[in-house]
């Protein structure tokens, strides 16, 4: 028995919003080499598309599936540890 194609939809993230990130991350770094003023706001970007994905999927999928936004909970969850503990390292 064939299982029917996913649909990224289906798991919480909309199939055009994590691309569409990428690109607006991709355009902010090429602006951050032409103005280098600007690249630390390509780099935050970059850094914040996986965060905005994980919170869409805990937010969106919490009614359809609980498993999806529980992972997605845990996994904002660690990157909250690592900020925390990387406050605790000397030169953090």
């Amino acid at each position: 028995m064939t299982r029917p194609p996913s649909d990224t939809e289906l798991a919480g993230l909309p199939a055009w919003l994590y691309p569409a990130g990428f690109w607006v991350a991709v355009v902010l770094l090429a602006l951050g080499v032409l103005l280098p003023g600007y690249a630390f706001l390509g780099v935050v970007c970059v850094a914040l598309v996986p965060v905005l994905a994980a919170v869409w999927v805990a937010l969106g999928a919490w009614r359809r599936d609980r498993r999806l936004s529980v992972a997605a909970l845990a996994a904002l969850g660690g990157l909250a540890v690592v900020f925390v503990v990387k406050g605790f390292l000397p030169g953090g």
